[in-house]
């Protein structure tokens, strides 16, 4: 059993999909999880469910994109815990699928605020609170895209391949104050972002389940065991990892 009891910890974009799965798995080993994301209605609604199973959750609206909801997010949480022990940046945004060479400024600059600016940002709050307190873990979702590019999701991929160096940099940087810094990168994980990979099935498509060697999707709560593990002093010398929790799909 992973143990995270009494711990304080934040997962941005925590009221659905994989986010959700990690807030109820923090909870689950202990940790009093702050979900945060844009709607303080699903929020709401996420807290409640896993204070229903006797755990312990929060609602804090967010837009990631912002770096002032992101300084007010930190602010808040360490106002009223006086700490923050785990930071989970799962916020990410993908707005748009197509060819790189018909790439607007727009969707660019939307796909910088949140999935780099706001991992960066929410990061560095975070660590400002941690490194008063003895350390912390943070945990950054990132994707299989960085490793193995999508056509038609070009601008992801590669947001995605900057969360990859950011995560090295800081965890070189913030391991003097006793602060770790890894990532997740899931592969085919069936939430509703990919709903249509599955065409209303509850496995993939043959041809896509072909090329994962272990010839099946992720479910969230499977992502959801390595955040955990990571969040964890199990991993308390584990710094600057990308764990690939993909079925062996980048292999």
């Amino acid at each position: 059993m992973i143990e995270l009891e009494n711990r304080i910890a934040i997962v941005t974009g925590g009221s659905r999909g994989i986010g959700r799965a990690i807030a109820g798995q923090l909870a689950e080993c202990g940790a009093h999880v702050v979900i945060a994301s844009r709607s303080i209605e699903s929020c709401e609604q996420a807290a409640s469910e896993i204070i229903s199973q006797g755990g312990k959750a929060q609602a804090i609206a967010c837009n990631t994109g912002s770096l002032e909801d992101l300084e007010n997010l930190v602010t808040l949480v360490a106002q009223q815990h006086n700490r923050i022990d785990v930071l989970v940046n799962n916020s990410a945004a993908n707005p748009w699928f197509g060819p790189v060479i018909d790439l607007q400024p727009d969707v660019f600059h939307k796909n910088i605020e949140v999935n780099l600016q706001g991992t960066l940002f929410a990061s560095i709050y975070a660590a400002r609170v941690m490194r008063e307190h003895g350390g912390g873990a943070i945990i950054n979702i990132g994707s299989i895209n960085a490793i193995k590019p999508v056509i038609g999701q070009s601008i992801y991929s590669i947001c995605k391949g900057g969360i990859n160096t950011m995560t090295l940099s800081l965890a070189k940087e913030f391991a003097e104050y006793g602060i770790r810094v890894n990532t997740v990168a899931p592969g085919i994980t069936k939430t509703d972002a990919l709903e249509g990979l599955f065409q209303g099935a509850e496995e993939l498509p043959d041809k896509w389940r072909s090329q994962i060697p272990l010839k099946r999707h992720a479910n969230p709560e499977q992502i959801a065991g390595a955040v955990a593990f990571l969040a964890s002093d199990s991993a308390s010398y584990i710094t600057g990892a990308c764990i690939t929790a993909d079925g062996g799909l980048t292999l």
